[in-house]
């Protein structure tokens, strides 16, 4: 008996461990400012400017610099999203509508993905693919159940970068866990 029952008992610690994670990302993107350490000036790091959103708004060429083999890259200028295949090529690239609280530039992978969910504005989401933190913000692609695209509040903390429905399909399919995220 405790041999069948082992698998049994480490599906569900797999699941239990699973649950406090989801649960611990969900507390972690709901705490209000006034509950983290007190305020001071904001670093020079976190207080870089955007890249210019001239040029490149124009174009979708995928950023130069932005790496090799397959990724996902997103333009924090231009706010688009390429998918990149293992030969180089995009494979599809559109716009999204950013949160409050970007990601620094740089390289990072997919630590986990949830199917549907609320996001932290309140807003049903489904291919919800987390990549980064910043701040104490969890940053990740994410669809509207609704199909919206709006605005975040910018009086919030959001790290939830917004994607038409069919774009986050396509994420979802693409940024399987660990799937590299180049952020230019």
């Amino acid at each position: 008996m405790a041999r069948g029952s082992s698998g049994f008992v480490a599906g569900l610690t797999a699941a239990a461990i699973a649950v406090v994670g989801f649960l611990a990302y969900q507390a972690s993107a709901h705490v209000p400012d006034s509950l983290g350490r007190p305020r001071t000036k904001e670093s020079p790091k976190a207080q870089a400017p955007k890249p210019s959103r001239g040029r490149q708004a124009t174009t979708a060429a995928l950023p130069a610099g932005s790496g090799t083999g397959e990724r996902v890259v997103y333009a924090l200028g231009d706010d688009r999203v390429w998918l990149v295949g293992a030969d180089g090529k995009v494979q599809r690239t559109f716009k999204v509508t950013p949160g409050t609280v970007d990601p620094l530039s740089g390289t990072y992978n997919v630590t986990s993905r949830t199917a549907t969910g609320t996001g932290s504005d309140g807003t049903r989401v489904e291919h919800i693919v987390r990549f980064a933190s910043h701040g104490g913000v969890v940053i990740g692609f994410s669809a509207a159940a609704d199909g919206s695209m709006s605005k975040p509040d910018a009086g919030k903390k959001l790290g939830g970068i917004r994607e038409s429905r069919a774009d986050g399909t396509a994420v979802w399919e693409f940024a399987t866990a660990g799937r590299k995220v180049v952020v230019k």
